[in-house]
């Protein structure tokens, strides 16, 4: 009995053409979305900057009178003060705070790490608005929680929501008991892809805990230490609904975010246009730190 050669104008199986579109269909569904949520609206953002759409009717194109109307606003530079003002006090004790949980959570003599980790996630997955009602319970000058006992103790109440200065610092640390959770379990990713061989050989050359953090730690985690920077940065500078649980941008308008400003001028006052203006410098800005800061962390790996 002859052996057949193999019919060699067989084609190929369909199941590889079932592999090769499926990730072409995952992909385009994703960009579909892109599409309609993100440059869609991106696009007729930056047109309605151009004009004086009110949100009603027909508008006219007006070139860069929103833009120069804008930089000559004083409310406008007090919302952007009040918002890199926040940012940066919000940034660093976020990342003081999640490093140092992180790398206490991932001693060998830690115990109760996976309880641990629940208890500073949690807070995390709260919405902004139940964080600042709790906040609110807590720094409430009239009702507060900790008023309460200082006041109890033989203190006097302390105006956490009259004085613009301690609204602003209860908001800020409201903000990173919310966030530290995110920020350490980043943390302890990176941390823990740290070889191990590199603390035993600087054990044995005689390096403490903090020299080993200094010297290891912190150059190792410092492309995941970037990440948090600029991940904290951007939610720092769009920043709304926790000021607007908490204090409503109190005391009056002093605590008013960028963020604040663009949605009273838009929805309140009527000037869409205008706010789409707001809308693209804040876009500029952020645009302009997140490539500020890839370029430190391109600078810094490439040491």
């Amino acid at each position: 009995m002859k052996n057949r050669a193999p019919d060699m104008s067989v084609s190929p199986p369909r199941r590889r053409s079932k592999y090769t579109v499926a990730p072409l269909v995952l992909v385009a569904g994703n960009v579909v979305l892109f599409g309609l949520f993100f440059v869609w609206p991106a696009v007729i953002g930056l047109v309605y900057s151009f004009t004086n759409y009110t949100g009603i009717g027909a508008f006219q194109f007006v070139g860069l009178d929103n833009y120069q109307n804008l930089f000559g606003d004083s409310i406008f530079y007090s919302a952007l003060t009040r918002t890199l003002l926040y940012t940066v006090l919000f940034v660093p004790l976020n990342f003081v705070l999640s490093l140092l949980i992180a790398n206490v959570l991932v001693s060998k003599h830690a115990k109760g790490v996976s309880v641990a980790r629940v208890f500073f996630f949690i807070p995390w997955l709260l919405s902004p608005i139940v964080v600042g009602v709790l906040w609110r319970w807590l720094f409430g000058e009239n009702f507060g929680l900790v008023n309460e006992v200082i006041e109890k103790l033989g203190g006097s109440a302390v105006p956490w929501q009259s004085n613009a200065d301690l609204s602003l610092i209860v908001v800020v640390v409201a903000a990173s008991w919310a966030w530290t959770g995110f920020s350490m379990l980043l943390f302890i990713a990176a941390i823990k892809n740290v070889p191990v061989s590199y603390y035993e050989a600087a054990s044995l050359d005689g390096a403490g805990p903090w020299r080993q953090f200094i010297s290891i730690t912190l150059p190792s985690i410092a492309p995941t230490s970037f990440i948090v920077i600029l991940l904290n940065t951007i939610h720092g500078m769009k920043e709304y609904p926790l000021f607007a649980s908490l204090n409503n941008g109190g005391p009056g308008t002093s605590n008013n975010l960028l963020v604040q400003y663009i949605y009273q001028t838009g929805f309140k006052s009527g000037q869409i246009g205008y706010a789409s203006a707001a809308s693209f410098v804040l876009m500029l800005i952020l645009m302009v730190v997140a490539i500020i800061q890839m370029m430190v962390n391109r600078r810094v790996e490439n040491r």
